[in-house]
This record gives structure tokens, sequence and C-alpha cells, in this order.
């Protein structure tokens, strides 16, 4: 039986140095230069590789999922630091871009990275 020592989650970007800034300073999350990728540290210790790919084109669905205790709060902390949020047919959105959650899941929004990469953020539970 393979005896794995790590398991992780990666995906590309085009500029390194543009996914670095939004990482950290939008976001707020540890990032790590690592060889000339990133390692970005996800509460909980998770940890996602980032690495240069010049002809990246976006994943047309959500790639990373952050969650919160507060929605609200978070949406407007993270617009302050310039986050912008997505819009999508078949979700009623309030004016922050904020889905109320109920049958369809928890409270979410979505903004994404300056390549594109669409990153969730949602109010779990404790």
């Amino acid at each position: 039986m393979v005896d794995y020592t790590e398991g992780f989650s990666g995906f590309a970007v085009p500029d390194i140095a543009a996914a670095k800034a939004f990482y950290t300073d939008v976001l707020g999350l540890e990032v790590r230069d690592e060889q000339g990728m990133l390692g970005i540290v996800l509460p909980g210790g998770a940890r996602v590789m980032v690495y240069p790919k010049p002809d990246h084109a976006p994943a047309v669905f959500t790639v990373l999922n952050l969650g919160v205790a507060d929605l609200e709060a978070a949406v407007d902390e993270l617009s302050g630091r310039g986050a912008t949020w997505l819009r999508y047919d078949g979700f009623e959105q309030d004016e922050r871009g904020i889905v109320a959650g109920g049958e369809m899941g928890p409270p979410i929004a979505w903004t994404s990275d300056p390549a594109g990469t669409v990153i969730a953020v949602m109010q779990l539970e404790d």
C-alpha cells in the first residue's frame, strides 16, 4: 500500500507576483515563496500550491473555499482591501454579492484573484 506523506491541492496563475500580493494583502492568508511557486497556508493548516503557467486559462468553477464565522463582516473587510464580488445568474445576491443561503447551501459570496481563479467565501456554522 502507498504510504502518502502529505496531500495538497494546486492551481496555476500567469503572474506569481500578482497572486502573492492578492492572497497576502487582500485575502490576508499566509503565503510562502517555494522555488518559484507559492505555498498558501489555509486556516486549519492545509496547503495549496500555486504555480506559474504563462498560457493559464482560469477555471469556470470555484477552486478555493474559505469559511468564515460572519460572512457580511468578511465581505465588508475584504472589499475594503480590494476584493470585488462576482455575480452569477440563478442566484439572488444582495448589493454586496452575498447569497443568503438556505436550501442551496450556506451564505456565500464569490471573488476572484487577478488570474480569474474563483474563490468562495462562505459562512460556516461551528
